[in-house]
Formats: C-alpha cells, structure tokens, sequence
C-alpha cells in the first residue's frame, strides 16, 4: 500500500471503503481490526481535511484585481 500521504482522495476513500468491508464481515483477527480500525480512522481524517480544505479554495472568489474575496452566499 503506498504511503496515506502519496495517496489521492479517490485512493484514501476507497482503502477506506475496502477497510469497512473487511471489518464488516467480521472474520478478521482482533489485532487485525484494530490495525484497519485505526488505519480507517487515520484515513477518514485526512479525507475530512482534505475536503475541508477544498471547501475552502471553492468559497473564494477573484476579483478584476487579483485579489482574492471570500465568497458569501445568500444566507450569509
């Protein structure tokens, strides 16, 4: 498995997914699952990062100018 950080966020959620079917079919040794258990958290965090992250390059706007605005919707 390459390194969590050398991986896109298509590869990470579906290790992620790949983790929750194994742990699902409960066949797994116990020291097993808790290895996936806590790969899976590590994995879901960096996606939560990763999408928190993009959130926040999509609310930002240009201007004429080059700058960039934080971009507020209807509600805000």
């Amino acid at each position: 498995m390459p390194k969590k950080t050398d991986m896109t966020f298509e590869e990470s959620i579906a290790s992620l997914e790949a983790i929750v079917r194994d742990l699902e079919q409960g066949d797994v040794p116990l020291e097993q699952a808790l290895d996936k258990f806590k790969e899976g958290i590590e994995l879901s965090k960096e996606c939560q990062n990763t999408l928190a992250n993009a959130e926040k390059t999509l609310t930002k706007i240009m201007t004429e100018t080059n700058e960039e605005v934080v971009f507020e919707d209807a509600e805000g």
